[in-house]
């Protein structure tokens, strides 16, 4: 069984180690490798380890779940995500909903819905790691870091707009994801992430200059489900947001 990485999340310190002790126990193939009591300690641990997946409660103090959620979305977008909340929290609830967290569980936690949810996620990494094997296998460790770094490319200029999970592509080549992404930075001068990132602002550039799609469908056709995200991006890498973008064009 492939093993998942979790960081889990909760200020009642009784909660939390409950909480990891019943995902672990499912024995699904999740691992959680660090905990924390505040949404900066769980942020500080996102960056360190990249984990699979986050558990945590909405409500956590010195930074809450949503704006944890919102900023590894921007840093690690492939981060599975099960958000609990106790009743009173409906607001934070349809932002994470718009945030597509991957699960949602209401307090208490329920230990079977808990089980589903993390069935839920390993099913939908375990597709991916099929796609994934289909075009990275384990002999690929065999090969040199230039053919790995190439290999790797050619995926990404391929499959740009769709969600592709780092770490198991990793797993197939029997690396670690830090380290491939030092392999492919060594030979592009910049990370897989950064480089589906300009491919995916190239891409709508072009669309924006040359089509007819609004900017949700082009947000959509490169790869981000968001427009709001999509439009941050994208001025963030052109100084101009989407629409900015196409009218200058027009105006030429």
């Amino acid at each position: 069984m492939c093993h998942y990485t979790a960081i889990v999340a909760e200020d009642e310190e009784l909660l939390l180690n409950n909480l990891i002790s019943k995902i672990e126990n499912f024995n699904l193939g999740f691992q959680v490798v660090a905990k924390a009591q505040t949404g900066n300690d769980a942020w500080a641990l996102i960056k360190e380890h990249n984990p699979d997946l986050v558990v945590t409660d909405i409500k956590m103090p010195v930074m809450d779940g949503i704006r944890l959620l919102e900023k590894t979305r921007q840093h690690y977008p492939l981060t599975s995500f099960i958000i609990t909340s106790g009743f009173s929290d409906f607001e934070y609830t349809k932002r994470a909903i718009h945030l597509k967290v991957s699960e949602y569980l209401l307090k208490p936690i329920d230990p079977a819905e808990l089980y589903q949810a993390l069935l839920n996620i390993r099913k939908t990494f375990e597709i991916a790691q099929e796609e994934y094997s289909k075009v990275f296998y384990s002999e690929m460790s065999l090969h040199s870091p230039e053919a790995i770094a190439k290999t790797l490319k050619d995926y990404l200029i391929h499959n740009y707009a769709i969600d592709i999970n780092l770490n198991l592509i990793a797993a197939n080549m029997n690396y670690s994801s830090s380290y491939l992404t030092k392999v492919f930075q060594q030979y592009y001068s910049t990370t897989p992430m950064k480089y589906i990132t300009n491919l995916r602002i190239s891409s709508a550039k072009q669309l924006l200059r040359s089509s007819d799609l609004s900017i949700r469908q082009i947000s959509e056709t490169v790869g981000y489900n968001d427009q709001g995200y999509f439009s941050r991006i994208f001025k963030k890498h052109t100084g101009l947001s989407p629409f900015e973008f196409r009218e200058q064009c027009h105006a030429l």
